[in-house]
């Protein structure tokens, strides 16, 4: 009976729903876009493309990203009855055991694989899997720890592909740190939108304990940081990519200027995922 209820399309649909397939699909994207315009410029992509570890080693960072999913919702149910109480799926539509059960089964699998492929790919994978359960356990809790925990795991993705095809490090690490920087702006916006729940539950977030008002002020400073880095680590390479952050940053600054409602922080935090992505397709151009 229980083995049966696995294969139920609405049991896989609230899954996928709490898997965030979506941004899977653009962890996925970025690793396999990293590999082909970042380090095939010798004419390498059809071995990129048929790498079955490589294939493998995309798979377990996905799964790690799942489990991590997974994982903060399952903590956040009450927070989440606040903010999105329309989008709460555990504890409603998935039992909490089975949230459990998949966690610890996508990070066993992607740990197992990430050890095959290599043993420093395989403690990323474990490092990352801890750290995702205490983000969520107790580190996104505090103001700002939790934002730069995630910003970092955002920009690891990259450095496993760094790690497993040892080229082109330098490049591929301004892309991890670019990942990372924007990665950081949005978790804090997320912040701001979700402080209504957050504060209810005990969260020592950026904005509860400093303010909107104050949070604005430090996102500003980030991006001002994040430009001057970029400027720094990618001049030599292309003048306009510096230039276009910068008007991408600048009307980014404008929107947390003007924002005072959790749909607009919200708008901005999906403006952050798309400079994320314009972000990947500037490969094509470096």
């Amino acid at each position: 009976m229980q083995v049966a209820k696995l294969f139920r399309p609405s049991f896989i649909y609230n899954y996928l729903k709490l898997i965030r397939g979506i941004n899977l699909l653009i962890v996925a994207l970025t690793q396999y876009l990293t590999a082909l315009f970042l380090l095939s410029n010798k004419g390498h992509w059809w071995e990129i493309l048929t790498d079955a570890n490589f294939f493998l080693m995309v798979s377990a960072t996905v799964m790690i990203t799942s489990a991590g999913y997974l994982i903060n919702d399952y903590y956040d149910i009450k927070i989440d009855f606040v903010n999105k109480p329309d989008r709460v799926v555990v504890g409603r539509a998935l039992r909490r055991r089975w949230v459990i059960l998949g966690h610890s089964a996508l990070n066993i699998s992607a740990i197992a694989i990430g050890f095959y492929i290599s043993i420093p790919i395989g403690l990323i994978m474990f490092g990352a899997a801890f750290l995702l359960w205490l983000y969520s356990n107790q580190l996104k809790r505090l103001p700002f720890v939790g934002n730069f925990v995630v910003a970092i795991l955002t920009g690891t993705t990259l450095i496993l592909v760094a790690e497993y095809f040892h080229e082109r490090a330098y490049i591929i690490a301004c892309y991890a740190i670019f990942s990372a920087y924007i990665t950081l702006v949005r978790e804090i916006i997320k912040d701001t939108e979700d402080i209504k729940g957050d504060a209810r539950f005990g969260c020592k977030t950026i904005p509860i304990v400093l303010g909107v008002a104050k949070t604005k002020w430090i996102i500003y400073a980030i991006m001002v940081a994040f430009e001057i880095t970029v400027i720094i680590l990618l001049w030599n390479l292309s003048v306009i990519l510096p230039i276009i952050l910068a008007i991408t940053l600048l009307l980014l600054g404008l929107g947390v200027h003007r924002a005072d409602t959790v749909k607009q922080f919200h708008n901005l935090s999906t403006y952050c995922k798309i400079i994320m992505l314009l972000g990947v397709l500037s490969m094509i151009w470096i």
